[in-house]
């Protein structure tokens, strides 16, 4: 549902991001595999003058999400892809993989 606007009208999800990112490529994954609406903003090549991640996050790294629903602002993709798990998905990315770990080894011990 990329760079579509929800059903209420407000778009939910504004992804910052860099072309070719494969930390921002792998939110954007999450972001498809989820059908969450969203927004790209493709920012600065240039570290120094990613200004705009700056005033929404506070640092200059991407990837960043803004989710207007939550209030939520998040930087580092393996946080952002365990807020998007535990908020609109089957919880945390970690979560499953420790499930069926523990479902192979017998339980819970």
């Amino acid at each position: 549902m990329s760079e579509a606007t929800s059903h209420d009208g407000v778009q939910a999800i504004t992804f910052y991001r860099l072309q070719a990112c494969p930390y921002c490529e792998r939110v954007a994954r999450v972001l498809e595999d989820q059908d969450r609406d969203y927004r790209s903003r493709f920012v600065e090549p240039l570290h120094s003058r990613r200004d705009v991640v700056k005033r929404v996050a506070g640092v200059r790294t991407v990837p960043v999400i803004v989710d207007e629903r939550t209030g939520v602002t998040m930087a580092e993709s393996a946080n952002i892809v365990d807020y998007l798990e535990s908020t609109y998905g089957d919880g945390p990315a970690s979560e499953p993989a420790a499930a069926e770990a523990a479902a192979e080894t017998g339980g819970d011990d």
